[in-house]
């Protein structure tokens, strides 16, 4: 769906009357504009789309708080939505009304925000991750040796490019992690081997991707334009390829993109369940056993922090309720 006004037809100055964008093509264009990733831009639109729909199709600017609070309020109790869905749904109003519309309201302020439970996130034992990994080959395998051996969220694993793989340094350059943040991770030492061949394999493959007048990827930021012929430079290849080429959603061009994640979630998913782990384990819970195994064998916190690329070091102080190094895991000075 995409609400557009009756009356929406604009001239261009010659006479000519042309459609204007409609409402959600609008909520596209300006998180473009602002470099979004498709997943909020598509999350966003959605967002507006069901508000719109849940008021009878009215306009935003003829709604207000009223219309607002009371969506959110029916996300929570009818929908049962988590703390962070209904947090998501009142940023894209935020969005909506600041930047599509131009509308400062006063009151879009003072809607509260859902509190979200403060959770011990699930963490495997270094025997359950070694069961875990053991039950994984291929591409799959190295692709979670590398959460659990470096902390890279699943989607940063997806998207490494060759460049960012520093064999000499033995250290992963992770770039536009969450927040838009850089950050840098050690290589392990005995995903070395592994990963060379990988980056092998991606060459063998981007060869023959451009013998057929292929291979060209996704360049960030308007890259594409400034240097035109980037794209098809080995250095900007991704690390875990897809297997055949698509297209672009934004771009409508056909090109090879990184491996879909679902295949390494999967993956996860089935050898858990060879391994007998129950608990809920998922690709983002070997990024959890990283940082608490790190805390295990004694790094210090805020290395810790840099490593996981937390902004506060409150995100991080999570994992020591996970080792139980709290007040029931102090040795009282008294004691000694």
């Amino acid at each position: 769906m995409s609400y557009r006004p009756k009356d929406a037809v604009v001239s261009d100055g010659q006479g000519k009357e042309t459609r204007a964008p409609g409402l959600l093509e609008r909520v596209r264009e300006c998180c473009r504009v602002r470099h979004y990733s498709l997943r909020t831009e598509r999350a966003y639109v959605d967002w507006i789309r069901r508000f719109v729909m849940a008021n009878g199709k009215r306009h935003p600017r003829d709604m207000g708080a009223v219309e607002v609070e009371a969506f959110l309020s029916r996300l929570a109790t009818q929908d049962d939505v988590a703390a962070s869905t209904q947090n998501q749904a009142l940023s894209a109003l935020l969005f909506l009304y600041r930047e599509v519309l131009g509308i400062q309201l006063p009151w879009m302020e003072s809607v509260v925000r859902a509190k979200r439970p403060q959770k011990i996130p699930t963490v495997l034992s270094r025997a359950e991750v070694t069961r875990l990994l053991a039950l994984m080959d291929g591409q799959v395998a190295l692709m979670a040796s590398l959460l659990y051996g470096t902390g890279m969220r699943l989607m940063e694993c997806v998207r490494l490019r060759v460049q960012d793989v520093g064999f000499d340094r033995n250290e992963i350059c992770v770039r536009n992690g969450k927040g838009g943040k850089d950050r840098r991770v050690p290589l392990p030492r005995r995903l070395r081997e592994r990963l060379l061949e990988q980056v092998e394999r991606v060459r063998i493959l981007h060869g023959q991707d451009l013998a057929a007048g292929a291979g060209e990827v996704f360049l960030p930021h308007a890259l594409a334009r400034k240097y035109p012929n980037a794209g098809r430079e080995f250095c900007w290849q991704y690390v875990f390829p897809s297997p055949r080429e698509s297209k672009d959603p934004r771009s409508g061009m056909t090109r090879r993109h990184h491996v879909d994640e679902g295949v390494l979630q999967r993956a996860v998913k089935v050898a858990r369940d060879k391994a007998g782990i129950d608990k809920p384990a998922s690709c983002h819970t070997l990024r959890h056993s990283f940082a608490t195994h790190l805390l295990e064998s004694g790094q210090d916190i805020r290395t810790v922090q840099e490593l996981m690329g937390h902004k506060d070091v409150s995100t991080t102080q999570i994992y020591t309720h996970v080792l139980g190094r709290g007040a029931n895991g102090v040795l009282s000075p008294l004691d000694h």
